[in-house]
């Protein structure tokens, strides 16, 4: 008897990382495969380490090679770790994709409010439902997140029958839609599932993550008793919070402003789809100077710190139509995503020194995860019981207490894998048997750039050292025409006996000049590398520090 197709899976990103997820899964032999991928997220720029670059994105480029071999894109929800790169990235694939009506309708969204993007077909599937993509029978598992319409894929093949988690939580009294499946999730188990791809992202963190009815009852309570304006910020996705918030100001008599494109957008969406039914109409930013400070509620992008998101605008009084004043409450109804702690503080610092009061998770039960923590990790692995499980969405330590936690569960079979594993799900035993190209691309303004880019590379050391430019004229008997010009660039103006960096550097570069062979002189690319070396030699030794050197020579 013919042994049947590999059933392979290898992250592309979103292992190792947290944000940027894309998982594909292969079925064929090492010849040739038909590949489903799973989501294309992004994550973002860090200033301090990518100063300019605004996203980071999956390096596609294997995929690319084996576009005629790419049955389809399935996204497991709208978060932007996991659809955000689609715009940037789909032109280069061209392969259909599928989601559920909430996603596809918020990508729609997206795509209008993006310049130049391309018209990029969506199928709809229902939630719970099941499509056929190429040999792949996908199904739409509804699971409770900090999005409306999560789901886990449950990927039926004749090798068997993977779960793909995506994000998720237990939360048996989500303020919207539907809670885990956990009655479907168990048939998968009783019918048998070779493997669970599971996220890791609060693996680390014991017991269970409390409800969103829990975060709605603070959230009352605190506008309620609140004498002046409130501001509330949120990840403008999580329409459950939206929900909450809205129903808190209309319990205290409260009109609520949104304020934010991004919050616009998904409220529009939320209404489109029915999951803002029932929720009172929200008024726009012109109508909050009309409403007495103790009838206006302000729902505000920026949450995480964004410079010309809402909050922002409002902490430094930049904003035309919005503003706060001693006394007013600021409630952050999330959680700051790693990286942004800087920017977040400095908003929160910025509203306390006007004597606004801010509120936080640190005190109030204001946010909850849309991740499951230990005790709902072994739930999912008790109802499905499968052959083999992998980690993924999360740092090396989220991997690690994920995959510990399920050797003692019983789970037979535990495999860590980086970005580009491919590992083999069945038949036989399970294990990594391959390494596919993965990598990253930055996105530089409307530019897509490999991690070996010149730009990235050289932003990078100019931020830590600056930079100088050096400009020569040269006859052609190889004598100096004229003064050199040099011009410094983010270093100080002088050294620590007081000298000026600008005469020390021109005195290098004469010197460097008069000091080589008339030959090498007469060679351009020799001089410019003669004086490049010489000018950061010289400026390490009077500051500690090797800025970019560029040196133009002029042949005169």
């Amino acid at each position: 008897m013919a042994r049947p197709d590999e059933l392979t899976f290898a992250p592309l990103g979103g292992v190792g990382e947290i944000g940027m997820n894309l998982s594909i899964y292969g079925l064929g032999n090492r010849h040739q495969r038909t590949w489903l991928a799973v989501d294309l997220g992004v994550s973002f720029g860090d200033e301090e380490h990518l100063p300019g670059i605004d996203l980071i994105m999956p390096d596609i480029g294997f995929l690319e090679k084996e576009r005629n071999n790419l049955v389809g894109l399935v996204l497991t929800h709208a978060h932007e770790d996991h659809f955000g790169a689609i715009i940037d990235l789909w032109p280069r694939l061209k392969c259909p994709i599928y989601a559920t009506k909430f996603s596809a309708a918020l990508f729609e969204a997206k795509c209008e409010t993006e310049p130049n993007a391309p018209k990029i077909p969506v199928t709809v599937v229902p939630s719970g439902g099941r499509v056929d993509v190429g040999p792949f029978n996908v199904e739409f598992i509804p699971v409770a997140h900090s999005i409306p319409e999560s789901h886990a894929l449950a990927i039926h093949t004749e090798v068997g029958t993977v779960l793909h988690t995506g994000d998720w939580k237990i939360d048996p009294t989500p303020l919207i839609g539907q809670p885990t499946d956990e009655r479907r999730l168990r048939e998968l188990g009783d019918a048998g599932v070779l493997a669970l791809i599971g996220d890791s992202t609060n693996a680390v963190r014991d017991g269970r993550s409390p409800s969103e009815t829990e975060v709605g009852r603070t959230i009352v309570e605190l506008v309620k008793n609140a004498r002046g304006r409130v501001a509330v910020t949120t990840f403008a996705s999580n329409v459950a919070r939206l929900k909450a918030v809205a129903d808190a100001a209309r319990a205290a008599e409260r009109e609520v402003v949104v304020v934010g494109r991004a919050m616009e957008r998904v409220v529009r969406v939320a209404r489109e789809t029915g999951y803002l039914e029932g929720v009172q109409n929200f008024r726009g930013p012109d109508l909050y100077g009309h409403f007495p400070p103790d009838k206006v509620l302000a729902l505000c992008t920026g949450s995480q710190g964004e410079p010309r998101a809402a909050l922002a605008r409002i902490a430094n009084d930049d904003h035309p139509l919005v503003t706060l004043n001693k006394g007013d409450r600021v409630i952050f109804s999330s959680r700051t995503i790693p990286g942004n702690e800087k920017a977040v503080g400095a908003i929160i610092n910025g509203l306390v020194t006007q004597g606004i009061e801010v509120i936080t998770d640190r005190t109030h039960l204001v946010h909850v995860s849309g991740h499951p923590r230990r005790d709902e990790l072994r739930d999912i692995i008790a109802w499905t019981r499968p052959q083999l499980l992998i980690p993924v969405h999360g740092e090396a330590l989220h991997l690690s207490e994920h995959a510990q936690l399920a050797r003692a569960a019983g789970v037979p079979k535990v495999i860590i894998c980086r970005n580009g594993d491919l590992v083999r799900l069945g038949p036989g035993d399970p294990g990594i048997i391959d390494e596919l190209p993965a990598g990253r691309l930055y996105k530089d303004g409307t530019i897509l750039e490999d991690a070996k880019s010149r730009a990235v590379i050289e932003r990078r050391r100019m931020g830590f050292a600056g930079c100088v430019f050096v400009a020569i004229a040269m006859t052609e008997k190889g004598e100096l025409a004229d003064d050199p010009v040099v011009d410094l660039v983010g270093a100080p103006e002088k050294n620590a006996a007081g000298e000026a960096f600008d005469d020390i550097v021109f005195d290098v570069v004469v010197s460097t000049v008069e000091g080589l062979p008339r030959a090498r002189r007469r060679d351009p690319d020799a001089l410019a590398e003669s004086v490049r070396r010489a000018v950061r030699s010289t400026l390490n030794e009077q500051w500690g520090k090797k800025p970019l050197c560029l040196v133009h020579v002029l042949e005169v």
